[in-house]
């Protein structure tokens, strides 16, 4: 694996874990075991059917959790502890470097990758849910596996489109996390008027 990919595989594995990590891990993993892909050897572990099979099981349980509205906030304030130091791991492995340097910033990039895009997703899922309708929120799941799914086959087939497009994306997290966080703030804010009336 040149330079390149194995930049765009860190990157693609460390964005995608900020949405969804469970089929993030299940999906590679399943794609390394029937030898559509070929990970680095510090990945192997992935296509074990151990770490398939509770992928597996948790990735059917999260795609149903995050179309529950609250229930998702719910979860995606559980999964911060799990998703970022996750994504950090995965992007250190994707590099498979024996450089300590190269590994320890892999794992710092793409942990802060992984947590740009978890908060994102997390701060955009707490807004919605704001909405009385359950339709929103449903359309939105369903629009950030279709997210997950374009971007992990742009990562792995076309690289250097993947990073391009990844860059333009994170410009866009920088410009919505801000303006995110003043909306959730507002959101409490009434509550707390309302409370006390």
């Amino acid at each position: 694996m040149d330079a390149i990919s194995s930049f765009a595989l860190a990157s693609g594995l460390s964005w995608a874990s900020g949405l969804r990590l469970y089929a993030t891990v299940f999906v590679v993993g399943m794609l390394a075991k029937f030898n559509y892909i070929h990970l680095p050897a510090t990945l192997d572990i992935l296509s074990n059917p151990i770490v398939l099979s509770v992928a597996g099981i948790l990735t059917v349980i999260e795609f149903f959790a995050d179309k529950i509205p609250y229930v998702d906030s719910a979860w995606d304030s559980i999964q911060t502890f799990i998703r970022i130091p996750a994504g950090a791991l995965l992007a250190m492995g994707a590099m498979n470097s024996a450089d300590p340097m190269i590994a320890t910033l892999a794992a710092l990039l793409g942990g802060s990758l992984t947590g740009m895009t978890h908060a994102t997703k997390a701060g955009s899922r707490a807004l919605i849910n704001t909405s009385p309708e359950p339709v929103s929120n449903i359309a939105t799941s369903f629009g950030e596996e279709g997210l997950l799914l374009g971007g992990g086959w742009l990562a792995l087939a076309h690289p250097m489109v993947f990073l391009g497009v990844l860059a333009a994306f994170i410009l866009v997290m920088i410009w919505l996390i801000p303006k995110l966080w003043r909306g959730i703030k507002s959101v409490f804010t009434h509550i707390g008027k309302i409370t006390r009336v």
